[in-house]
């Protein structure tokens, strides 16, 4: 007997330094305000919710610890005891005196999100309206991938008051309505005739509950306007316009399951930035699908002789070469493809788990003339074209037939048949 109470304290001993600190477990400190201890359960515990991470044991188990140490350390009580004595000190005050109630991990979560618990999974519970916002990154992120973050303003539950709207926690039913937030109220049209009518309870306002001590955050509305922050992963090659989904990330209340949000990847305009990785040749390319166009201007000279090098820095910071030699000849607007220098293909488009693929670049060669010319040079070039021009010249016109007196169109009153 004394040695099975030896192992059972062995056991609790070994499981009470297993266990993870708690303000570790919530990332805070140790001097952390009420507040903080909630926003960090509101992130954490939707972060590691068993409907987000389906079949996942290590998530749901942080799920239930993190519902954990927000029970003990949201208790001023309990608070002091753990910061004095640790998991040990809990374990006892949960062996001794007052039986000390425990929260459920889901309903301490639709205490904090509405709903049953879940995340408007199941048929039956009510589901919020979605919500759209578009966020704008530059085309290297659609380009390389990045991991960012971006925030928007929603509507959530309040923290201070965990959505009853009251500062004591304390709701009366309204005895005008039931709870119904609406009345049936009698008009009289004419004698012996009467009109029975709904309308909103002039006592709660057609909440069906009364306040009497209204949270002092939210006014008793139960829910506030407060910045979110989430994270968003840029993939390789995602189209311009992709519609990323946050699984229900949009708009709170105690009365409802939360909506999705839904994000629209948009291009921002071509900006030179403050950083090298900001100011490639590529910050200024235009994305068509997979492809990639860029304009290379030439001189006059390089376009009619060659022996030219351009080197183009792309997205990522690797060059791209592009070069004649001399005697090769460019006309005004000629598109060169350089293939495999597009944009990479996004994994979702390959197919049967194809290996990285990638677009074209598409190159416009724009030749730019002299707009003035030293009168040395002029004579020169003039000489040279003169030579050339006495030698194998032709007249266009002459070549493509073009008449040397305009032509006379017919009368008003002259008609061909038709």
């Amino acid at each position: 007997m004394l040695a099975r109470t030896l192992l059972l304290l062995g056991v609790l001993v070994l499981a009470v330094l297993c266990a993870e600190d708690y303000y570790k477990l919530l990332g805070i400190k140790k001097e952390a305000s009420e507040r903080d201890i909630k926003k960090a359960y509101r992130t954490l515990s939707k972060k590691f919710h068993p409907d987000k991470n389906p079949g996942d044991k290590e998530a749901e188990k942080k799920f239930v610890d993190i519902a954990e140490a927000y029970d003990v350390l949201s208790t001023e009580e309990t608070r002091k005891i753990y910061d004095q004595y640790g998991h040990d000190g809990i374990e006892q005050h949960k062996r001794g005196g007052s039986p000390r109630q425990r929260h459920d991990p889901f309903d301490l979560f639709s205490r904090f999100f509405g709903g049953s618990g879940h995340f408007g999974h199941q048929s039956t519970e009510r589901h919020g309206p979605n919500m759209e916002v578009r966020v704008a990154v530059p085309l290297r992120d659609f380009y390389n991938g990045r991991k960012t973050e971006f925030t928007v303003e929603k509507q959530a539950i309040c923290s201070e008051c965990e959505g009853s709207g009251s500062a004591d926690g304390h709701v009366e039913t309204c005895d005008m309505c039931g709870g119904h937030g609406v009345v049936i109220k009698r008009h009289q049209l004419a004698p012996g005739m009467f009109q029975q009518i709904q309308a909103h309870c002039d006592k709660c306002g057609g909440k069906g509950k009364i306040i009497k001590k209204p949270c002092p955050v939210c006014g008793g509305s139960r829910v506030i306007k407060e910045p979110e922050t989430h994270e968003l992963q840029i993939e390789k090659g995602m189209p311009s316009g992709v519609r990323i989904t946050y699984e229900n990330e949009a708009d709170e209340s105690p009365d409802w399951s939360a909506g999705d949000l839904i994000v629209h990847l948009i291009e921002t305009d071509p900006a030179y930035g403050q950083q090298d990785h900001e100011r490639t040749d590529g910050t200024f390319m235009r994305r068509r699908g997979n492809d990639l166009y860029w304009r290379e201007v030439l001189s006059l000279r390089e376009a009619w002789m060659g022996d030219w090098t351009r080197n183009i820095t792309h997205l990522d910071g690797h060059i791209v070469q592009l070069s004649r030699k001399r005697g090769e000849v460019v006309q005004p607007h000629t598109v060169e493809i350089v293939k495999d220098e597009g944009m990479p293909v996004w994994h979702q488009q390959l197919e049967n788990n194809a290996g990285e693929q990638w677009g074209t670049l598409n190159v416009e060669y724009v030749v730019v003339l002299p707009d003035m010319m030293e009168k040395g040079m002029e004579k020169e070039f003039w000489a040279v074209w003169e030579k050339w021009r006495k030698k194998g010249g032709k007249s266009l016109d002459k070549e493509w037939g073009r008449p040397k007196e305009p032509i006379v169109m017919p009368k008003e009153d002259e008609h061909d048949e038709l």
